[in-house]
């Protein structure tokens, strides 16, 4: 019987893609590891299937990336999620090529020419029609998201419908029993783009859970929606005095808003946003928030992809556990 790539793996105690690293010279191995495994291919006698040299020869070294940059999109956002996969892929000598439609046609262009050896997408919707797309086409694709059915698909992302309990559990502990959760612009949830209606899903739960009175309000990236918003949660729930925000654009027309309406933050009303931590911090005000670590969603989406391009490992979801910083803008309910 012929010897594996598994046989060398095992016999210098390292993983298959590391074996796999060390004969490409794709990414930097310690000394030690190198010299373990260049030993058990000598003493195995290892010699690549004439096949699986074919294969790799025809990789690029480039990975596609989905990014959509729709109007009612954050692009600052969205490109710290393009950032992390570009230093990622740079760091695993991969190129990205980024496609900024949502086409299906172009995502079936780039694969079927071979442009690419994997495909990484963004902005996913619970019954996305690219997925089953992507599940036919050859490369392997990681989704920075959770579609509905992701068999066969790697997928990454925060895990939002932990975060909208979370932030519901932040308010709660401090006393707050009518909150309010203004979230994506409804296009957005007209789509059922994936986070928008996780988020509002684990916000609505945790409400209803620990028996406090809820409402929810989408809100526009703008500063006529984000005022238009504050008013109807306003009216809705006079006596508000807990406050969670997942749209980073409208954060500081938000908590303008707030003031003008004679309501003080966090005296009157305490704010958690949900968005990356500079967003937060960068307020006049910080805000307590649950953080969206978009450098850490992409970069792990190139580690995924790159894990199924050199050692054909099987689909997965991975969603990270949401973090919560308390800062300025949260305090126990009045009264």
């Amino acid at each position: 019987m012929a010897t594996t790539i598994d046989d060398v793996a095992r016999a210098a105690g390292v993983s298959t893609s590391t074996v796999s690293y060390v004969l490409s010279g794709k990414r930097p191995i310690s000394a030690p590891t190198r010299q373990r495994v260049e030993r058990a291919v000598r003493d195995l006698g290892y010699r690549p299937h004439a096949g699986a040299r074919a294969l790799a020869s025809s990789r690029t070294n480039v990975l596609a990336l989905m990014a959509p940059l729709r109007v009612d999109v954050n692009v600052n956002v969205i490109m710290q999620f393009v950032t992390g996969v570009v230093t990622a892929a740079r760091a695993y000598d991969h190129d990205v090529l980024l496609l900024t439609a949502d086409e299906v046609a172009g995502l079936e262009r780039v694969a079927s020419r071979s442009m690419v050896d994997a495909l990484v997408m963004m902005d996913i919707e619970a019954d996305d029609p690219r997925v089953p797309v992507l599940v036919g086409l050859r490369q392997p694709a990681v989704l920075i998201g959770l579609p509905r059915d992701p068999a066969g698909l790697s997928c990454v992302d925060l895990d939002f419908e932990a975060a909208g309990r979370l932030a519901v559990r932040h308010l709660a502990r401090l006393g707050h029993r009518r909150v309010a959760l203004l979230g994506s612009p409804r296009a957005v949830l007209e789509r059922h783009t994936s986070y928008a209606e996780r988020m509002l899903r684990g916000f609505t739960q945790e409400v209803a859970d620990a028996g406090l009175e809820g409402v929810f309000e989408p809100c526009e990236s703008d500063m006529a929606g984000a005022v238009a918003s504050v008013d109807r949660v306003l009216e809705r729930l006079p006596d508000v005095t807990g406050l969670v925000v997942h749209n980073e654009v409208a954060l500081p027309w938000v908590v303008a808003t707030l003031r003008e309406r004679g309501r003080r933050v966090p005296d009157d009303v305490s704010v958690v946003a949900v968005c990356p931590a500079d967003v937060a911090t960068n307020q006049p005000l910080p805000l307590t928030s649950v953080d969206i670590p978009a450098h850490t969603i992409g970069k792990v989406a190139v580690e995924m992809a790159t894990a199924r391009i050199e050692a054909d490992q099987p689909a997965e979801t991975r969603l990270l556990t949401p973090v919560l910083v308390e800062r300025a803008s949260t305090a126990a309910a009045p009264g």
